[in-house]
């Protein structure tokens, strides 16, 4: 479809127009404006002063109208901002763009405001007094994109819905993988589960979503996209189920055994043990306890031995004594008269001068904490990690999300920064503070997982991914980038390196703000982004009514998660027979060009049709009837006229994976049917 005949037509119509303008045409601004032009909608900018250099040469022909004045006066704003449907407000400075929102509102009361702000706070309040309100940042918002590379697993993403937490995952199936030759791609979706590419060995990437063969047989060498509920409370319950009352005490039994067999004593010591390796002053008190316990038991067993005539308090006093140097006060328990024996004066030596060093190990780190909790000293970091870890370099705003991040999901890292660091910032990351090119020898770069290039200098991330690659060839690099020609030049000479340019990621989540859609999330797949987009469904939105099988196959887009508006909770993975209605809750996975197609309303044509063939039996022809209208759409009254003319060809055309379904539904019903192309 050619956007610029598109563009004239709404011209010609300016009741149908709606413009949409940008506020600044920085890096981000121009990306913005580039992404709103491929949506095919009206697109002006204003900016002061006019950029000396463009993205994309062909940016200032694309432009509906470019205005050089400040966004925050109204006299610059009164001629292009009545009929606006959004503002973006990307300027670098975020002052002038939150002053710019006032002074929009004030001229327009409900036009949508985009804004690049990263103050959480501020940008809460805003919205509650501007309404039509969004803020984002650019630079932290493709934070779990950087994240995510750097793990160099296959895991492409996480997404949280609340109580839900889903992940994308990207798996190559080898000889001893569970689905090989034995599952068909269309018997991997599931109530907890959805495919999302299926790439055969060899073959090119996928553009959208929906690109698979449902029939087509999982095989080695295949790439599997997918996407699945974890870590949800309500389905750990049903897997783990709670033992019945008359076999409590069998499982109390089989539970004392577990703890006194197989080591699982041993083994939950160790684990402590390891869980406080970077809490050494703990070690240290929790030896010299346990010590001091030993020997106050060994010497209250011992003098009760010897001594039959003390009872066992007198005999832990005397080793308690002992332990604090007491020398008198000991043998004058015992009996003055009576020579002392040579092996207790030199136990009591030693129990001496162990109590002194314990008393004075325990005495220092007592000032130790006092010390630190009165005058807020900074606490050691951890020592580097030896292997398995992700090395981050620089800890702007991106760093620090992505550091964030990589330590929720229990990612051994270091970060690099050569600037010196807050001690309070990130406590529990081990930190190397010196110039950048200087410190990957300190780092342990040579048994590194990956590596996260993320300064705000595009050279500087350049030159330390070449020495990244020269010192450690198989780690994953990730390099930040704001430029897209600049990426594709970096693309073209680093081609082991996945490149991220921080700004084009950020500006399709702008853009699709820009709209009304909230963006959760965004994410890289198949060399794509992809957004997680939030709708609700308005009572003349063009999505009322239609089955969520019309939103994915017709749109490209992956429905995970539908709520009515009288439920509590919603739905995860919904089934395609949801119809939409006003008021729901719809969050799906979709492209840019998706979004751009839910936009326009423009669907994906339906190209096949199923012929209805036989029926076996009379209540076949029931079922039959019921499946066809609840997967179709179609009521129930003209699936009953279809099923008394077998055999037939239903007129109603479908989209492919929609009609296979079909066709395997009615084969249970013992309905025989098959595709016929329209």
């Amino acid at each position: 479809m050619d956007m610029v005949g598109d563009r004239r037509s709404e011209k010609d119509h300016p009741s149908e127009r709606s413009r949409f303008l940008v506020c600044g045409l920085g890096s981000l601004g121009q990306y913005c404006a580039m992404v709103l032009n491929e949506f095919g909608v009206p697109v002006s900018a204003m900016t002061t002063p006019l950029p000396t250099s463009w993205e994309s040469p062909l940016l200032p022909a694309l432009l509906d109208d470019l205005v050089i004045g400040d966004c925050r006066q109204p006299e610059a704003l009164e001629n292009v901002i009545h009929d606006c449907r959004a503002v973006l407000l990307v300027t670098s400075d975020e002052r002038v763009n939150v002053e710019a929102a006032f002074a929009i509102r004030l001229l327009n009361p409900t036009v949508r405001l985009v804004v690049r702000s990263a103050k959480q706070n501020l940008n809460a309040l805003l919205s509650q007094s501007l309404g039509n309100f969004v803020a984002f940042e650019a630079t932290q918002l493709p934070a779990p994109a950087f994240a995510i590379a750097a793990l160099a697993s296959e895991v492409r993403g996480f997404i949280n819905l609340g109580e839900h937490l889903l992940r994308v995952v990207k798996v190559p199936i080898g000889a001893d993988h569970r689905w090989r030759d034995v599952r068909l791609l269309h018997e991997l979706n599931t109530s907890t589960r959805r495919l999302l590419s299926h790439i055969p060995k060899s073959q090119s990437l996928p553009t959208e979503f929906h690109q698979w063969e449902a029939d087509a047989r999982v095989q080695t060498g295949d790439l599997i996209a997918y996407i699945e509920v974890t870590g949800l409370a309500d389905l750990a319950a049903t897997v783990t189920p709670t033992p019945r009352p008359d076999s409590r005490v069998k499982h109390l039994w089989r539970k004392r055994r577990q703890l006194l067999s197989n080591g699982y004593l041993r083994q939950t010591l160790l684990a402590f043990w390891h869980a406080t390796a970077q809490q050494q002053t703990k070690r240290v008190a929790i030896v010299v306890g346990s010590t001091m316990l030993s020997l106050l038991v060994c010497g209250t067993v011992i003098f009760k031995l010897t001594q039959p005539g003390l009872g066992w308090l007198k005999a832990f006093y005397t080793a308690g004594v002992m332990l604090l140097g007491s020398y008198d006060t000991v043998f004058g328990i015992l009996n003055p008269q009576d020579s002392i024996p040579l092996w207790m004066r030199l136990m009591n030596l030693s129990y001496m001068m162990a109590g002194t060093a314990s008393i004075a190990v325990l005495y220092a780190l007592l000032t130790e904490t006092l010390l630190a909790a009165k005058f807020q000293l900074p606490k050691k970091r951890p020592p580097i990690p030896q292997q398995d870890h992700v090395v981050l370099i620089g800890l702007g705003r991106v760093g620090r999300r992505v550091a964030t991040f990589l330590q929720q999901i229990k990612q051994p890292l270091v970060g690099v920064s050569n600037q010196a660091v807050d001690p309070t910032l990130l406590p529990q990351m081990p930190l190397v503070v010196n110039e950048l090119t200087s410190t990957l020898s300190k780092v342990n770069l040579a048994t590194a997982k990956s590596v996260v290039i993320a300064t705000d200098d595009e050279m500087t991330n350049l030159e330390l991914g070449l020495m990244v690659h020269a010192a450690n060839p198989h780690c994953a690099l990730v390099i930040r980038t704001f430029d897209t020609r600049f990426s594709a030049s970096i693309d073209r000479l680093l081609p082991y390196a996945k490149v991220l340019c921080a700004y084009d990621l950020a500006a399709e989540a702008f853009v699709a703000a820009a709209f009304g859609e909230n963006v959760l999330n965004l994410m890289r797949l198949n060399e794509q982004t992809v957004l997680v987009t939030e709708y609700t469904i308005a009572p003349d939105d063009h999505l009322q009514g239609q089955l969520l099988a019309e939103v994915a196959y017709g749109y490209g887009a992956v429905p995970i998660l539908h709520q009515r508006s009288t439920q509590a909770s919603g739905r995860l993975m919904p089934s395609d027979d949801t119809r939409l209605e006003a008021g729901d809750r719809l969050v799906i996975l979709a492209t840019s060009n998706s979004l751009q197609q839910i936009e326009r309303g423009e669907r994906l044509p339906r190209q096949w049709q199923v012929c209805i063939d036989k029926a076996l039996s009379k209540d076949a022809l029931f079922d039959g009837a019921t499946t066809i209208a609840r997967i179709s759409g179609c009521s129930i009254n003209t699936a009953r006229d279809w099923m008394q003319q077998l055999p037939c060809l239903m007129p109603f055309p479908l989209y492919k994976q929609q009609a296979q379904r079909l066709v395997r539904e009615l084969s249970k019903a013992q309905v025989l049917a098959h595709l016929v192309p329209k």
